[in-house]
């Protein structure tokens, strides 16, 4: 009920900052610091969500050894899908070029950000060298004090090898970075409500400064992200489906309601335990399901993923810094690597790309254009990233020679038995109160005769 209110909020925002924005835009400009503070509030959980959970995301399992040959398999597929994801995502990014002829605007704070912008393109273009001596961090301080992602990255990964090595020792530690973990995704939930009031602000400001013609710009830039989401499902999940002997169509139709779930609510989170049930249903084994699952919402969020490398390009072509492809290849590298840290709630990815921005010295204008209509992106990218994720734990456990195709066929022949009988019900149903109603007609005929 609070994510179906919360989304209902901001799509009340979204409207009313249009109707500010057309109608007062003097005073819709102004409005932009509520953009702003909400932006500022986001970038202030990113050092420590995504220290805790990348630590217990990789940590949590114990040592290397404890996670066997299945764990080393589904990372393999993780990374595989991933990578595929994220080169569908700058493919068409660059095909569709959404940011290219994106107008910003000429208020103030337009102009200040278009200087900034062109400070950043001189910055930008640094030698690769320099870029991968850049992401290894000299204090986790300053990298957390900054904003360094990809430093936080790397210090997060040593750390969880060394407290992999450690064992029984640094248990209290992996305990504590549970409980950060913990109240991070609840900090995270605090802000997120602030969310309608940082989606009025950004759109009221930028329709109050550029018009209604600015809306055409957004829904390129909504076609472009779904388009890709269509072209990511076809071209991967269905065709791994096709290679692991699995009925894409008949997975679909067995994770109906948590996906429907995932879209309104727009959290993985939401829809989580209900989708394991239904794969342990569908034939994958309970221990399978339960390692694969919880790992795949830290290592293989798809939709997100893609989202992401979108969302570099088309910020990068907002302020018009032109990333060459040896650019494009570490940003890619670089996303790998930040994109498994993203929490499955709400706008988390805005932390992320904000984050990954930054890394690279482009300035984060793009996340407050993106903000005024990244609830409707984060409904299509959590739902591609649950689906995803139940196609990973199919993969896994054919690839083990452990998937029950039996216990398929009975799970699909149960939901079509099931919807035969509801719909013959229904036939039923219709039909009785037809012959009532005939034979009401009928008596009352004979009555007044």
């Amino acid at each position: 009920m609070k994510h179906s209110k919360l989304t209902a909020l901001i799509f009340i925002a979204l409207i009313l900052g249009v109707a500010v924005g057309h109608f007062t835009p003097e005073f819709a400009v102004k409005m932009h610091p509520l953009a702003e503070i909400f932006l500022r509030m986001v970038k202030m959980i990113i050092a420590p969500l995504l220290f805790s959970t990348l630590v217990i995301g990789i940590a949590g399992h114990g040592d290397a050894k404890s996670l066997g040959k299945i764990g080393i398999k589904t990372i393999i597929y993780f990374e595989i899908v991933t990578t595929l994801a994220l080169i569908i995502g700058l493919t068409l990014a660059n095909i569709f070029q959404p940011g290219v002829g994106f107008v910003i605007g000429t208020s103030e704070h337009a102009i200040n950000m278009q200087t900034e912008s062109l400070i950043a393109a001189s910055q930008a273009h640094t030698s690769v060298g320099e870029m991968v001596t850049n992401i290894f961090p000299t204090s986790i301080v300053d990298a957390m004090a900054t904003g360094n992602l990809l430093q936080i990255v790397v210090f997060s990964i040593f750390f969880s090898i060394a407290i992999c090595a450690c064992k029984e020792k640094a248990r209290p530690i992996l305990d504590l970075l549970e409980s950060v973990s913990q109240v991070m995704f609840k900090f995270t939930e605090y802000v997120m409500y602030f969310a309608p009031l940082g989606i009025f602000g950004a759109i009221a400001s930028t329709v109050g400064a550029n018009g209604l013609a600015i809306l055409e710009n957004y829904f390129k830039v909504i076609c472009a992200l779904y388009i890709a989401f269509a072209v990511f499902v076809i071209l991967v999940l269905f065709i791994v489906c096709k290679i692991v002997k699995i009925s894409f169509r008949s997975l679909l139709r067995a994770l109906r309601d948590p996906a429907i779930l995932a879209f309104t609510t727009a959290s993985s989170e939401a829809a989580f335990p209900k989708a394991m049930e239904i794969m342990e249903r569908f034939g994958v084994p309970k221990n399978i399901v339960g390692f694969v699952m919880p790992t795949g919402y830290t290592f293989n969020l798809d939709g997100s993923t893609l989202y992401l490398a979108m969302a570099v390009i088309f910020s990068s072509q907002l302020v018009g810094i032109h990333l060459g492809l040896n650019q494009q290849l570490i940003i890619m590298l670089a996303l790998m690597l930040t994109s498994k840290g993203i929490a499955g709630v709400p706008r988390a990815a805005l932390i992320v790309l904000a984050g990954t921005l930054a890394s690279f010295n482009i300035p984060i204008l793009g996340v407050a254009i993106l903000l005024g209509i990244d609830q409707i992106l984060d409904m299509g990218r959590t739902t591609v990233n649950l689906i995803g994720n139940c196609v990973a734990t199919v993969v896994v456990a054919r690839w083990e020679n452990v998937f029950d195709y039996e216990k398929m066929r009975n799970f699909v022949k149960s939901e079509v038995e099931e919807g035969l009988t509801d719909e013959i019900g229904s036939f039923s149903k219709f039909w009785k109160n037809k012959k009532e109603d005939k034979e009401l007609v009928t008596n009352e005929d004979i009555k007044e005769g």
